[in-house]
């Protein structure tokens, strides 16, 4: 059964960085897309990133281009989101969920399942 767990969420100051992670269990993510989404206070949730099954593939959303990096390792079983330069408007609950696959703009979950996520919090 499929379990997702986000961690690495925190309160930190604009321009202060985080790495999240998502670990798998009951589930092998290796040979799958997976993506981080996030939920701002009051908005829907939206992907942010994708990451495609072999890893060479990866998309950003226009907002985090260029301050989000996310990578995976299949032998850990999970996928990272390196946050860096953060901003009021990143704050939100993340999660990270198993895709159909990792194309620019589609974030299209495999199974209907969140995890709980981890909160990031930008203030000063």
């Amino acid at each position: 059964q499929l379990q997702l767990v986000e961690s690495g969420g925190g309160l930190v100051q604009p321009g202060g960085s985080l790495r999240l992670s998502c670990a798998a269990s009951g589930f092998t993510l290796d040979g799958y897309a997976i993506g981080w989404f996030r939920q701002a206070p009051g908005k829907e949730r939206v992907g942010v990133s994708c990451i495609g099954s072999s890893g060479d593939t990866t998309f950003y959303a226009d907002s985090v281009k260029g301050r989000f990096t996310i990578s995976r390792d299949n032998a850990k079983n999970t996928v990272a989101l390196q946050i860096n330069s953060l901003k009021f408007a990143d704050t939100a609950i993340y999660y990270c969920a198993v895709l159909y696959a990792c194309y620019s703009g589609t974030y299209d979950r495999l199974y209907d399942y969140w995890g709980q996520g981890t909160q990031v919090t930008v203030s000063s």
